[in-house]
C-alpha cells in the first residue's frame, strides 16, 4: 500500500479516538495501524491530528451527550438458545451486550440463499455508500462489492423473509429499508464504518427525512466463502464467520462510536460471498 493511497476518513479519527479512550496507548494505537498495513509516517500524523482535535474539543466542552434511541431487540429475556420465526428456527449462537450483537444460526434456508441470489444476479452493478455531502450517493473506494436494493415486498420471497426479520427483531415492517445484497468476489472488502448517519455531515438532515436515523442492522449470509469474509468489529476483537444461512445482527442506540458498532467486510481470501443487508430505521422507511 503506497502513502497516496492512504486517507485519514473520518472513520478512522473515530476509531482513534474510542482506542484510546477505552485505555490503549498511543504507541499501542499506533503499533495496530501499522500492522493494518498503514505507513508509518501517515499513521503517526494521523494519530497526532486527531488526538490533538479531541484535546481541543474537550478543553471547549464541544461534545454534548447523544440522545439514546429505542432499538430493535431479539426476544432473549428468557436465554433461550432458539427462536420460532416465520416457520423456521433461528438459534441464538452468540450474544454480546456491548456492542449488542447477536449472530443467528440457520435464519434463512438453503432455498431462501440461492433465490436470493438469482433474483438480484441481473441487477448487480458497483456498490456505492452514503454521500455525507449530499445525502445521496457515490463510488467509494473504501466498498469493493457488487450490489442491488430490492423494494419493500417487491417479490413474495422478499415479503416472507422481511415478515421473519420483523417478528425476530420486534420491530415495525414498514420501518426497514429495502433488502440489499451484495456479492464479494476475490480481495473485495467493506473497510471499518459505522451504519448510522453521522450528524456533523451536512447531507445527514436529507437522509432523516426518509425514516430517521438507523438503528439496527442485521446481516445475512447467502454462501460461505472458501476463504475470508468475515464480518469484523474491530472495537471489540469480534469477527462473525460468513455461513451460509446465518446471520449477525447489530443495534445502535445513538450515533455515536460509543455505541462500539465500528465494523467491516474482511477481504475474501477465496471464491465469493454473498449477504443480504436489512437495515432498521427510528421510523417508517419512506
Amino acid at each position: 500500500m503506497t502513502v497516496a493511497t492512504q486517507d485519514i476518513t473520518d472513520d478512522l479519527r473515530r476509531w482513534i479516538v474510542a482506542q484510546t479512550e477505552t485505555g490503549c496507548h498511543a504507541e499501542d494505537v499506533l503499533a495496530a495501524m501499522r500492522a493494518s498495513g498503514w505507513a508509518e509516517g501517515v499513521a503517526a500524523a494521523a494519530l497526532e491530528q486527531t488526538l490533538r482535535e479531541r484535546l481541543s474539543e474537550l478543553d471547549r466542552g464541544a461534545e454534548a451527550p447523544a440522545a439514546r434511541s429505542p432499538v430493535p431487540e431479539p426476544d432473549l429475556a428468557a436465554a433461550p438458545t432458539v427462536l420460532q420465526v416465520g416457520g423456521r428456527e433461528a438459534r441464538v449462537l452468540v450474544t454480546m451486550q456491548r456492542p449488542r450483537v447477536v449472530v443467528f444460526g440457520g435464519l434463512l434456508s438453503d432455498d431462501e440463499c440461492s433465490g436470493l441470489m438469482a433474483l438480484a444476479a441481473p441487477r448487480l452493478a458497483r456498490s456505492e455508500t452514503v454521500d455525507n455531502a449530499t445525502g445521496g450517493s457515490e463510488v467509494n473506494a473504501a466498498r469493493t462489492s457488487d450490489g442491488m436494493f430490492f423494494e419493500r415486498g417487491e417479490a413474495p420471497l422478499i415479503a416472507t423473509i422481511e415478515a421473519r426479520i420483523a417478528e425476530l427483531l420486534r420491530w415495525p415492517l414498514e420501518n426497514g429499508e429495502g433488502l440489499q445484497i451484495l456479492r464479494y468476489g476475490p480481495g473485495a472488502e467493506y473497510r471499518p464504518h459505522h451504519d448510522y448517519f453521522d450528524l456533523q455531515h451536512p447531507g445527514t438532515p436529507r437522509i432523516l427525512q426518509r425514516g430517521g436515523q438507523r438503528v439496527g442492522t442485521l446481516v445475512m449470509y447467502l454462501n460461505t466463502p472458501e476463504g475470508g469474509g468475515a464480518t469484523t468489529f474491530p472495537d471489540v476483537g469480534l469477527d462473525v464467520a460468513p455461513v451460509r444461512g446465518n446471520a449477525v445482527f447489530f443495534s445502535y442506540d445513538r450515533a455515536h462510536p460509543d455505541t462500539r458498532t465500528l465494523h467491516g467486510g474482511a477481504p475474501v481470501t477465496a471464491g465469493e460471498k454473498w449477504v443480504a443487508t436489512k437495515w432498521l430505521r427510528e421510523g417508517a422507511f419512506v
